[in-house]
């Protein structure tokens, strides 16, 4: 690739992986009062408000990001790059006071800020909301009213297309068929371009399905016809329990079920918690292709947002040989169904270049996490991460890949 400035004459620059800091209503301003005891609960504990499911804490998150403190961005930039240990890092954790960032709570503050940073737009995920659905388990009627219930905080607060700049993603479960097409009506009548839905095997009354199951066509040929963008974005899982305590249990480790009922093993065992780490994303994507979502809606395009790209090159080896040892398996090359309706958005501290090597440039997206601790600073830091691509390429990348999709 040819070296290019980092500056690229300073275009504006369309972020697929921007945050806001969810308030302590967001989940129970619409919520149902049948649910008002289920689901997600907002309780305060010694003089703080916490998040509570099944009358247990939250096992990732301490509470509503309007109450509490907030890490400064890109505090984590080089633990997870790996050239820095967590505890030389925690007070960066907490230093950030809610009330002196309405840009992390107020669309128009946003815009402000937007300017500031070069950012022509951007897609808002949520930072707390990603990670509630797996916890809420086995409770599916309290999960699917939730995740109603914070869709309408996000139309109300942020809205799913302001001014064509910000593009607030709802979350969708695919729990219950007809409640998952409802809400999809629903979303697309207020404007969405973009969704989300968790990446991993789907929890329903009959037990975990496949995202691409055959059960859920209705709900994938709605997605394709509006041209939405469907994405999966990290966040806290519970699908993998049994794997991860499988694993856990190979290996000699106590089982994460020591710690409580929604507690993470992740957390305890660093070791158990490497093996798993790009395996969810990896068995997701390979889940979508392998049960032939694309092959039956070759319309749909999904985005791997904030899970990083690491994983890209096993999951094509892995689709080329099972296509190899099972003719007739797919009517289209696996590999080739990748590149047509996967893009990528790579981890801010993972080299762009590698992940070039195994997809198109163009499907390849630029995902900042701000104001996250674990992606940079400043939206524009990820530059650098592009500087030995052409600038045409370098463009791509940064905001006409996302345009297109959005835009499309």
């Amino acid at each position: 690739m040819a070296s290019a400035t980092t500056d690229i004459a300073k275009p504006d620059i369309f972020d697929t992986d921007n945050h806001y800091w969810e308030p302590s209503d967001a989940f129970t301003r619409h919520r149902s009062p049948k649910f008002a005891d289920r689901g997600v609960v907002v309780r305060e504990v010694d003089g703080r408000m916490r998040y509570f499911v099944h009358d247990e804490p939250h096992p990732w998150i301490p509470g509503p990001g309007d109450v509490n403190p907030r890490p400064r961005p890109g505090a984590l930039y080089d633990y997870f790059a790996g050239r820095a240990p967590k505890s030389d890092l925690a007070h960066m954790l907490t230093c950030e006071n809610p009330a002196d960032h309405p840009e992390w709570y107020n669309c128009d503050a946003r815009l402000k800020v937007m300017d500031e940073q070069g950012l022509e737009a951007m897609w808002l995920f949520p930072s707390q909301g990603v990670c509630m659905e797996g916890p809420m388990q086995p409770d599916i009627e309290a999960s699917i009213d939730i995740f109603r219930a914070f869709n309408r905080w996000l139309d109300d607060d942020w809205g799913f297309a302001y001014q064509n700049r910000i593009f607030g993603v709802p979350y969708l479960t695919l729990s219950d068929l007809d409640s998952a097409v409802r809400e999809l009506e629903w979303v697309i009548s207020r404007g969405a371009r973009i969704v989300t839905i968790r990446s991993g095997p789907v929890f329903t009354p009959e037990g975990m399905k496949s995202p691409a199951d055959p059960m859920f066509d209705p709900f994938w040929a709605r997605v394709a016809e509006a041209g939405l963008v469907m994405t999966a974005h990290a966040g806290f899982d519970e699908g993998y329990r049994e794997l991860e305590d499988a694993l856990a249990h190979t290996w000699g480790y106590s089982s994460r079920r020591r710690q409580g009922t929604v507690s993470s093993l992740s957390f305890y065992e660093p070791f158990v918690d490497a093996l798993m780490h790009d395996r969810r994303i990896h068995d997701f994507v390979f889940a979508l292709i392998a049960h032939g979502l694309f092959e039956r809606h070759p319309g749909v395009r999904f985005a791997s947002i904030e899970n990083g790209g690491v994983w890209v090159p096993s999951l094509l080896h892995v689709l080329q040989r099972l296509h190899g040892q099972n003719p007739g398996m797919f009517t289209k090359s696996p590999v080739d169904q990748f590149h047509d309706n996967v893009w990528v958005s790579p981890f801010v501290e993972e080299s762009v270049a590698e992940l070039a090597r195994s997809v198109p440039v163009e499907r390849i997206l630029f995902g900042s996490d701000w104001p996250h601790a674990e992606g940079v600073a400043k939206p524009r830091d990820f530059l650098a991460n592009v500087a030995d691509f052409s600038l045409e390429d370098q463009r791509k990348i940064m905001a006409e890949n996302a345009r297109e999709l959005t835009f499309g």
